[in-house]
């Protein structure tokens, strides 16, 4: 017996030499597996933020994923996991900027465009890095040398290919239209990086004529000059749409316009709401519905303009009590509720709060009518008219794209249904720059020629800068940069080597699974089935695995503020990346959010000596040399290698079906409480005083049983089970990690997926 089954199991003195063994043989990359079916199995990792560190979101997300992979390379197919990290523009670009004005009282203005972009880039190397050990810690069996990074020039390559197809195509545009302003950070916010937030404050009902309005936010009503109420209440039928009134508000007597909309909620408050188009994108689209005038009242630093009168150049917050005080003087408030709880949004990225405003953006248009020029889409011939929310729509509906649990289909549908045209461009500096290009206003003929400056062409689409080729004027690129979802929303192929059509390409798109949390199904997901759907003409996965939160051990939510986050690195120094990642699966049904408590991790850690404990009695109770030949097994011993085929089977049905939860569940039970405090307490006396054919046939089993219970714990524990597979004296593999997956015939397995 190896002499380091003398000593206890040792995670810390183990681990690190395990993984270096892993990436040091190269199995980690497809190449390596022989696939004699060609069967292949990829996914690609959700790129973390270069900003962050490891949380136990990630933690739970490698722990699956990884699962998932082990899995399929021991069972023999191609595997290919997909390593990267993600820019993160807006979140990255904060932070640098925070870090620098906190240390030199600078902002990026006073260092300009360039020596700031290479300090975000330093930052962002740093911080890569350490994100990369902390996917080594959780024993992450990635494809190393095909990282990438949502910012590297293969990836830039791709954005500016898929931004000209798009353009080319009339889906992206420059227009007006609502977005999410964030004053603090001075740039748009896609939907997707809003989080909600409760506040308490006053709600107003104010006197608007012979009506009753309410707001919370009377700083924005200088522009109202609509009312609007349902066509069919009855208690303003009395008023029709487009008649006017003459009333006393703010800054004196105006002229409001009565409108009908049957967006008017009418057992909301009394019925009856003025709007505000500049500054609220419900009130927006009623605007846009009958053609209504529309005025800016705040500027994009929380400012009030002109309009407001005497409050012009205020900030809003400053000049809210002075004009609840002077609509009181007025007679003009009729009664306030002092504890008003409405949500606010906030800007996920920067902490700032959300300020709508009507601004000319680029965006993608989700609801425009096109031709797609090649389809691999069941149900969607090429050539067809497609919408983009069509094809989001259909790759799911149709069946090509599974979610598990299939709950979330009906929130995925609601949500496109309720998609707007997407804003990408962003008033930042860090991230992709928008490759287009203006020429400038005035053209300067050549010299020695004598072209037609007319000719010129105003805007270019293009990666590199452009020369006119009719004057000598330059062309100047935009300053804006990408949504960070918009590169993203290429990862399951831009990885592999789009727009070149690669050799991984062609063999692993699309991929089979992309497992991701809950709170990002629409922010992420939904974005790769748009992008795939239309530059690819396929869907980007087969299925979405959509995992829950991990709360506290009482159900709530983990924040730095209330004291109860866990570091899974903590974790893993203390008891061991296999006990951390056990943790996270057993009882973790798809969906569902789990309660996490540093006690159910110390919990896996005995379950990890335990392994190691079993391993040391069957190693000393066998023969050094192993005898590899079958004897004639006793009944008992025969029954316990059929009760490990049945569990081997269940275990296979499980993880094919991404039950991860209820395979870890059942090899718990089976390996702690049926194969050591059942069958080994058993045989103990006849290994001591038995036959010699009695003694053959439980060491022949309990050989066998330990091989494939470590091959079956693999997945689940890999650290734990490779340093024990290493100490064998007889094995059918040189790594486990690659080492035959207990049989079980790929055919019986459908066959039980489907029973």
């Amino acid at each position: 017996m190896d002499e380091k089954f003398l000593k206890p199991y040792d995670p810390k003195k183990s681990e690190d030499t395990v993984y270096k063994r892993w990436e040091e043989s190269g199995f980690f990359k497809p190449e390596k597996t022989d696939s004699p079916d060609g069967e292949r199995f990829s996914i690609v990792l959700p790129p973390p933020n270069v900003t962050g560190t490891l949380h136990m979101g990630h933690a739970a997300m490698l722990a699956i994923e990884d699962i998932a992979v082990r899995f399929e390379r021991m069972s023999g197919k191609q595997t290919l996991w997909l390593p990267g990290t993600d820019h993160a523009a807006i979140a990255t670009q904060s932070k640098v900027e925070e870090i620098m004005y906190k240390k030199e009282k600078k902002t990026r203005h006073d260092i300009g465009r360039e020596e700031f972009l290479r300090r975000v880039d330093a930052y962002a190397k740093e911080s890569h890095d350490t994100i990369v050990n902390q996917i080594k810690k959780m024993g992450a069996s990635v494809d190393w040398s095909r990282e990438a990074f949502t910012l590297d020039e293969a990836r830039h390559r791709a954005v500016n290919t898929a931004f000209k197809k798009m353009y080319d195509d009339g889906l992206i545009y420059r227009g007006e239209g609502m977005v999410n302003w964030d004053p603090k950070l001075q740039t748009t916010v896609s939907d997707d990086e809003i989080e909600w937030d409760e506040e308490t404050v006053p709600f107003y009902y104010l006197k608007y004529g012979p009506f009753i309005i309410g707001t919370s936010r009377p700083e924005t009503k200088f522009g109202d000059k609509y009312v609007v109420m349902h066509p069919d209440d009855t208690r303003y039928s009395e008023y029709t749409d487009g008649q006017t009134i003459k009333l006393e508000w703010i800054n004196g007597p105006i002229s409001a316009t009565i409108i009908k909309d049957t967006a008017i909620d009418m057992e909301f408050g009394t019925g009856v709401m003025t709007i505000t188009p500049w500054h609220d994108r419900t009130d927006f689209e009623i605007a846009e519905r009958h053609d209504l005038d529309k005025e800016q009242v705040i500027n994009e630093r929380g400012i009030l303009l002109p309009i407001a009168g005497e409050f012009a150049g205020e900030h809003i917050k400053k000049a809210r009590a002075r004009i609840v005080e002077k609509l009181r003087a007025k007679g003009l408030v009729d009664k306030v509720d002092e504890k008003y709880v409405h949500s606010i949004a906030i800007n996920s990225r920067g902490g700032g709060i959300i300020e709508p405003q009507i601004k000319e953006q680029w965006f993608v248009a989700v609801n425009k009518e096109f031709p797609i020029a090649y389809s691999a889409m069941d149900g969607i011939a090429s050539g067809e008219t497609v919408t983009l929310k069509k094809l989001m729509r259909h790759a799911v509906e149709s069946g090509q794209i599974k979610i598990i649990p299939d709950r979330f289909e009906k929130i995925y549908y609601h949500w496109i249904d309720n998609l707007r045209d997407w804003n990408i461009s962003r008033q930042i500096w860090y991230g992709h720059r928008i490759p287009v290009w203006y020429h400038d206003p005035i053209c300067i003929p050549l010299a020695d020629r004598e072209d037609d400056i007319s000719k010129c062409i105003p805007i270019v689409v293009s990666g590199t800068k452009p020369e006119c080729k009719f004057c000598a004027a330059a062309y100047t690129q935009d300053p804006d940069t990408l949504d960070t979802w918009f590169s993203s929303g290429l990862w399951t192929f831009s990885t592999l080597g789009w727009p070149d059509e690669t050799a991984d390409l062609k063999r692993f798109h699309p991929t089979d699974l992309l497992e991701t949390g809950y709170d990002i199904l629409f922010f992420w997901v939904a974005r790769m089935i748009l992008m795939t759907t239309y530059l690819l003409g396929d869907v980007p996965f087969r299925t979405v695995y959509l995992h829950g939160l991990v709360r506290d051990e009482k159900g709530k939510k983990m924040s730095k503020s209330l004291g109860n986050t866990i570091d899974p690195l903590e974790m893993i120094e203390k008891y061991g990346a296999d006990a951390t990642r056990l943790s996270l699966v057993v009882g973790a049904p798809p969906g569902n959010d789990i309660s996490l408590s540093e006690g159910k991790v110390r919990g896996y850690k005995h379950f990890a000596n335990k392994i190691w404990n079993i391993a040391r009695f069957v190693l000393s109770n066998i023969p050094a040399e192993a005898n590899s030949e079958k004897p004639a097994l006793r009944k008992e011993d025969n029954a316990w290698i059929e009760s490990l085929v049945l569990v081997s089977e269940d275990i296979s049905k499980h993880i094919a079906a991404y039950r991860f939860d209820l395979a870890s569940d059942i090899l718990y039970h089976w390996v702690w409480h049926e194969f050591a405090d059942k069958y080994i307490e058993e045989v103990k006396p006849a290994l001591k005083d038995g036959t010699d054919e009695e003694k053959a046939s439980v060491q022949w089993t309990l050989y066998a049983v330990l091989t494939d219970c470590l091959k079956l714990l693999h997945p689940f524990m890999p650290f734990v089970t490779e340093e024990i597979w290493a100490g064998l004296p007889r094995k059918d593999a040189e790594l486990l990690m690659i080492a035959p997956w207990p049989t079980v015939p790929s055919d019986k397995i459908q066959e039980m997926l489907h029973t």
